[in-house]
């Protein structure tokens, strides 16, 4: 019997765009966050966005976008800009019905991107 992936157990896809809309919405919101946006093609990041947390829940969907170093290269993101993210993330998955240890997984998967993000 195969074992149900993160991404199955969040919800799929619908799920997903659910939690990255409301991401977006905390982002935005964010007063040390909105400088790194504004110049962004919001809809072109909300998708690219939205491959990236399937990718990383384990979902059938490819990552098509640069890689994290690159695609933060020349933003000068600061720890604690890379921190409000996270923190964001993570309420916007446990505020959509995410289950806290599904939450966690996704989390400690972003955080492990800090050393390729952060700084660049």
């Amino acid at each position: 019997m195969s074992q149900e992936s993160l991404y199955d157990a969040i919800g799929g896809r619908d799920a997903v765009e659910l939690v990255v809309d409301d991401f977006y919405n905390r982002v935005l919101d964010d007063p040390l966050l909105v400088p790194y946006f504004e110049d962004t093609d919001m809809d072109a990041l909300f998708s690219h966005q939205v491959q990236f947390v399937s990718a990383v829940a384990g979902g059938p969907v490819a990552y098509d976008g640069e890689d994290m170093q690159s695609a933060h290269d020349g933003m000068g993101i600061t720890e604690e800009a890379f921190a409000h993210v996270a923190e964001h993330l993570d309420a916007a998955l446990r505020e959509n019905g995410v289950e806290d240890a599904s939450a966690e997984a996704i989390i400690e998967e972003v955080a492990a991107l800090e050393d390729d993000v952060v700084g660049q």
